[in-house]
């Protein structure tokens, strides 16, 4: 955990002047990346519970694993709270720096994360009414938070950050992201809203959730790929960043076959049709993007390793963006029939799984050792 002490005792406040303030040496470092560790936390159970093949007792895993990605938002949110409060001019600076502005998108998609795996996994333990509780009220910060994100971090850019071209990185889709991680889960509570106008505004919200994120992913991806073909490889401990590529391509393919399966009965035809339509069109091509961008990260990132790139938390990058691609294709192969992207579900649960055991295990060392929370390098 964090510490909560200072390194040395606070001086006795002198009779003349008013008590010296309490730093919290650790959490001054504590910044909204630290959120990534929720939403990889928590893909791995959303993305668990929907795949072809389900062992007996995973969907016990998936729930305690469910359980743990509420806990850790519960901690990080408090964390945070407390970051604002104690160290404001750090949280201040946090949104001025342009490498670390991009990541308050995490802050949305942890909620949306943890609220939809609530959803589809806590039901289990919690029963349906609470579940549906729970999922609304994070659903509506986590949207409201991510629009907010994706409007205010690219006017952060223009007028005070203004990165040089150079720069480019995959850091900067985050903002832009968040709002696909709402259509993406959203229409998971169309059922459970009254049926007739607040159905089918949700619906069509989700859409233009949908449009907003997708087109703004569209603006930023050709800088990224741009930077790497002018500019080389990202150095070692950034190199991870590269699969943060893979979200907005797997969570679109989800977004769009969840849009689809939430749209009978509740739009009209032949629109709920062409939902159905639009998602094996729209997603068989853009995860055949997904995996020659996967094949380009990870020999990019097996080169890195052979560099000497350790452990950092960009590592977490590996979780998340893996997840959306996992449940991209678990909706195809619920589309299609084809064993093919069942088969490509499973392999890259696999990976998410590894990829999410060797992030926790290196951030909890890190933690005990006291080497996290650190300052920028």
């Amino acid at each position: 955990m964090v510490a909560l002490t200072t390194r040395s005792p606070v001086p006795p406040a002198v009779a003349s002047g008013p008590a010296p303030v309490r730093r919290l040496p650790a959490l001054r470092h504590l910044g909204p990346n630290w959120y990534a560790s929720v939403m990889g936390t928590a893909i791995v159970a959303t993305a668990g519970a929907g795949l072809p093949w389900q062992p007996p007792g995973l969907r016990t895993v998936l729930t305690v694993v469910w359980a743990l990605s509420a806990l850790l938002l519960l901690v990080l949110l408090a964390a945070r709270t407390l970051h604002w409060a104690r160290h404001r001019d750090q949280a201040r600076a946090h949104l001025m720096d342009a490498a670390m502005a991009p990541f308050y998108g995490c802050l949305a998609m942890a909620l949306l994360a943890v609220g939809g795996a609530t959803l589809v996994v806590g039901v289990d333990w919690i029963g349906l009414r609470a579940a549906v509780a729970v999922d609304l009220v994070l659903f509506t910060a986590g949207t409201v938070t991510g629009v907010l994100a994706a409007v205010a971090v690219p006017y952060l850019m223009v007028v005070r950050h203004r990165p040089a071209m150079a720069t480019a990185s995959p850091v900067w889709l985050l903002p832009v992201v968040a709002p696909m991680v709402s259509a993406a889960l959203g229409p998971l509570l169309v059922p459970h809203l009254a049926s007739g106008q607040l159905r089918r505004t949700l619906l069509y919200g989700c859409y233009g959730l949908f449009g907003l994120s997708l087109l703004g992913a569209l603006v930023m991806l050709p800088l990224i790929l741009g930077r790497l073909l002018t500019g080389g490889p990202p150095a070692p401990a950034l190199t991870p960043t590269l699969f943060l590529v893979l979200g907005p391509l797997g969570q679109s393919t989800t977004a769009v076959h969840q849009l689809a399966e939430a749209a009978p009965g509740v739009v009209p035809e032949p629109y709920a049709r062409g939902f159905t339509v639009l998602a094996v069109l729209f997603g068989v091509p853009v995860m055949g993007f997904a995996a020659l961008w996967l094949g380009l990260a990870g020999a990019l990132v097996v080169r890195a390793l052979r560099r000497g790139m350790g452990f950092s938390l960009t590592w977490w990058g590996f979780t998340f963006p893996v997840g959306t691609c996992v449940t991209g294709l678990t909706g195809l192969a619920r589309q299609t029939g084809l064993g093919a992207f069942a088969l490509g579900a499973a392999g890259l649960y696999g990976l998410l799984v590894t990829a999410w055991l060797v992030a926790g295990t290196g951030t909890v060392r890190r933690l005990v050792s006291g080497r996290l929370p650190a300052p920028p390098a």
